[in-house]
């Protein structure tokens, strides 16, 4: 990156740097898998400079942008690291996903989550997958999933249990909720 000038220095400075140790602290806390946040944080600041030079930025809108730019970076990271196959479940294109017109940056942060969620599913195994999202996404009763499939409305609701509990696990290796 080139070196800065006196006004993006001053402005970095600024509104900028005050966030620099709850930034840290933040991604060390919500990304423990990370280990090492100086790559995000200073990917994050070079992404945020970068945005700046081409839009200029409001002054209450640099802490969100930053908090947010670090956390699909970490996640992106913490992506890589596993290489898990997924088959697309959902087109993820739509902006039905969006509600109240979100910025750039929320939108996303949403498409990574849900890529992330279609990842975690994908691990399930079969059956456990098949009827979890015949509960969570299609909202079939358990008694209709159990009579389609042949099993017992009880089998039904372990199975979603389980595949809740998998996912929540498994989203929680991310840094997710």
């Amino acid at each position: 990156m080139t070196p800065l000038s006196d006004d993006d220095a001053r402005w970095f400075s600024i509104h900028v740097q005050p966030h620099d140790a709850a930034l840290r602290a933040w991604l060390r806390g919500r990304f423990r898998a990370l280990g090492d946040t100086d790559d995000v944080v200073q990917e994050t600041y070079t992404r945020v400079l970068q945005l700046r030079a081409r839009d200029p930025l409001r002054e209450h809108a640099v802490k969100p942008l930053l908090f947010t730019t670090a956390r699909h970076l970490a996640l992106d990271q913490l992506r890589r690291r596993q290489i898990v196959p997924m088959e697309a479940l959902v087109d993820f294109e739509g902006d039905a996903l969006a509600d109240n017109e979100p910025g750039i940056a929320e939108t996303v942060s949403r498409r990574q989550e849900l890529a992330l969620l279609a990842e975690a599913i994908q691990t399930l195994p079969d059956r456990c997958r098949q009827i979890l999202t015949l509960r969570k996404i299609y909202g079939l009763p358990q008694k209709e999933i159990a009579r389609q499939l042949g099993i017992a409305e009880h089998t039904v609701e372990a199975q979603v249990g389980v595949g809740v509990r998998r996912c929540a696990e498994y989203l929680a290796r991310f840094g997710l909720p």
